[in-house]
């Protein structure tokens, strides 16, 4: 007999199927797509030869997430670790770079250095009571009170009109601007500062990783410990109902709220049904892959070093862009994450050639091919990139949510992030991984501490798995070679 069965089999999934095979308890996943991966599938988009990243390709939380850190993936799979975690560019050849060192990055930031040095210090000084804060429960005491405090009041400045009252210059403004943007929300705001801050303190404490052979290296890091104790992964079955599973103690599903009600098919109570029925998702992105005949010839040179790069410009421009985007308009200089990673990872391009991984901000369900906006941005920062372009390939933020169903609109967040969304996800709980029916528990991005590739909804949901129906503790999840 099953013990446990996971539907979804993303890194949340895997997390939480690792965690429980690991405990001696026989766990089946059950994955609609053709491999396992959710978010972290590699594949030949274009040419072969040539491996793009379908949705994550850098892993700022690889290194910091409490539970890779007890899976020890560092040891399971490569990793590089560029020395420029980011950068973002300015007119004029100018750019603002983020150093794994802090200081090297604050002598380089002109006037306010110093500023941003004061800012910063103290998170990564404390960046273990800072991921404990931001990775774990949110309605808790924290683990470590100063950490919790230094984050909480840089996280209202940084989140408010008071947001460039330290600064002087526009570098160090830039460089906060473009880390906190990845929440697709409104700047100034408290969701995409502590976001920012928190992503900003782990590029100083530990670098922002590319895992070698892409984002699917981790899913089969995963998928391996599953398998070597004892589960079982089927891919291309999809589940319609909780009643086509197996019977089992346990089952964790790694789905936004609309796909949790339609499986639990009128079962739910009616608060809890309202709850996930007025579940809020967020705006979405526009990605554009590209092949290229040589390396981004951004015109600030340092940025080659960098693993990711924030393409919006001023601090003023990338939140003109984000209030566009939140105004359900499509901006014309859109803020665009880039990252090349064959420039870190030689083997995901013929020698010669480059693969480029890119989106922009646009509004919820939109159709629209941002790829000129993108192509025009590059080109204002890296003059000749067009020159370079071989081959393109456009997938709007439909086409994400027809991708990967927890994408609902193309939100890759799989819930709004604004202070609401992150404290309702998917409802206002102390453990909000447990849903109302015994032994059933949702574990994808919409629960907390919510998207990135950490393993952590999938991982406290076992977690309370484990206790509430097994009786037992997490078990050991370090790595025990091959």
């Amino acid at each position: 007999m099953t013990d446990v069965v996971v539907v979804g089999s993303g890194p949340n999934g895997l997390a939480a199927a690792v965690t429980m095979a690991r405990a001696g308890l026989k766990v089946h996943v059950f994955e609609a797509a053709a491999t396992p991966g959710g978010g972290l599938r590699t594949v030949e988009l274009m040419e072969p030869g040539h491996f793009h990243d379908v949705c994550s390709a850098v892993h700022p939380m690889a290194l910091a997430s409490p539970f890779f850190r007890r899976f020890e993936l560092s040891r399971r799979v490569p990793l590089a670790v560029p020395d420029v975690s980011y950068g973002s560019p300015l007119d004029g050849g100018r750019a603002a770079l983020a150093y794994r060192s802090l200081d090297r990055t604050a002598a380089e930031l002109g006037r306010d250095g110093a500023a941003y040095r004061r800012l910063m210090a103290p998170l990564v000084r404390r960046i273990d009571g800072v991921a404990d804060l931001t990775l774990n429960q949110l309605l808790r005491i924290p683990g470590d009170p100063a950490a919790a405090a230094a984050f909480g009041v840089r996280t209202l400045e940084q989140g408010s009109r008071l947001w460039n009252a330290r600064f002087r210059e526009d570098l160090a403004p830039a460089l906060l601007s473009g880390v906190a943007a990845h929440a697709v929300a409104v700047l100034p705001s408290i969701a995409a500062a502590g976001a920012g801050l928190m992503l900003g303190a782990l590029g100083h404490a530990g670098g922002w990783p590319v895992p070698h052979g892409g984002s699917a290296a981790i899913a089969r890091a995963l998928t391996a410990d599953v398998e070597a104790h004892g589960g079982v992964v089927e891919t291309g079955t999809r589940i319609g109902s909780l009643g086509e599973l197996p019977p089992a103690r346990a089952t964790l599903l790694d789905v936004a709220p609309p796909a949790l009600l339609h499986l639990a098919g009128g079962r739910f109570p009616a608060g809890y049904r309202r709850a996930l029925e007025s579940f809020r998702f967020g705006n979405a992105a526009c990605k554009v892959d590209f092949i290229l005949s040589g390396p981004v010839p951004w015109a600030n040179r340092g940025l080659a070093d960098a693993g990711t790069v924030h393409v919006g410009g001023t601090r003023a421009e990338t939140a003109e862009a984000e209030h566009q985007v939140a105004a359900g308009r499509h901006p014309e200089r859109p803020y665009v994450l880039v990252s090349q990673p064959s420039r870190f990872d030689p083997g995901r391009a013929p020698a010669g050639r480059h693969i480029l991984w890119t989106y922009c901000h646009v509004p919820a369900g939109s159709t629209m091919d941002m790829s000129d906006a993108v192509m025009a941005q590059l080109e204002r920062f890296a003059p000749g990139f067009r020159d370079l372009v071989v081959q393109f390939r456009v997938t709007t933020a439909a086409g994400l949510a027809a991708y990967d169903e927890n994408y609902v609109g193309g939100d890759f967040s799989a819930g709004r992030m604004d202070l609401w969304g992150m404290l309702r996800r998917p409802v206002l709980s102390r453990v909000p991984w447990r849903t109302p029916l015994p032994g059933v528990y949702l574990c994808s991005s919409s629960t907390p501490p919510g998207p990135g590739v950490t393993g952590m909804p999938g991982f406290h949901a076992a977690r309370y798995a484990l206790r509430d129906m097994f009786g037992r503790g997490v078990p050991d999840l370090g790595y025990r070679g091959p």
